[in-house]
């Protein structure tokens, strides 16, 4: 099956795709920071450069998004019909560098949560951003 766009237009939608600094990171972070917890973004120094680092309870958040790591039964993790193989591929590269990095950080004492972009809609924010708060506090 043949892209619906042309290779341009393709090209432009993939490049306006954020890897930092998304809607749900910010989101996290606004909420994160509202009670009083401080944290870093992104430290180089560990596996997978966590979204958000919370040094002083030895925890780090992911926030993925449900298509990149291909989160499972999620209504926003759908397979493209185009170059579906070439997808696949990437996504299940995606989850295998996550479960190394998972494995790295707990080695190294890290408590890892993960939130997903499904758990950051409107719907369920609430319950997400509560149980995130009795995690940590």
């Amino acid at each position: 099956m043949a892209d619906v766009h042309s290779t341009e237009t393709r090209s432009y939608n993939m490049s306006r795709i954020r890897g930092k600094d998304t809607k749900p990171e910010i989101t996290v972070r606004k909420f994160l920071h509202s009670k009083g917890f401080r944290y870093r973004l992104h430290k180089k120094n560990l596996p997978g450069k966590p979204d958000i680092v919370l040094s002083k309870y030895k925890t780090v958040i992911f926030i993925h998004g449900c298509f990149w790591h291909g989160h499972k039964n999620c209504k926003y993790f759908v397979v493209p019909k185009t170059r579906t193989k070439w997808w696949l591929n990437k996504i299940m590269g995606n989850k295998k560098i996550d479960k190394r990095n998972y494995s790295k950080l707990r080695k190294n004492g890290w408590n890892i949560i993960t939130l997903w972009e499904c758990q950051l809609k409107p719907k369920k924010i609430v319950r997400t951003l509560s149980k995130l708060e009795s995690k940590l506090g």
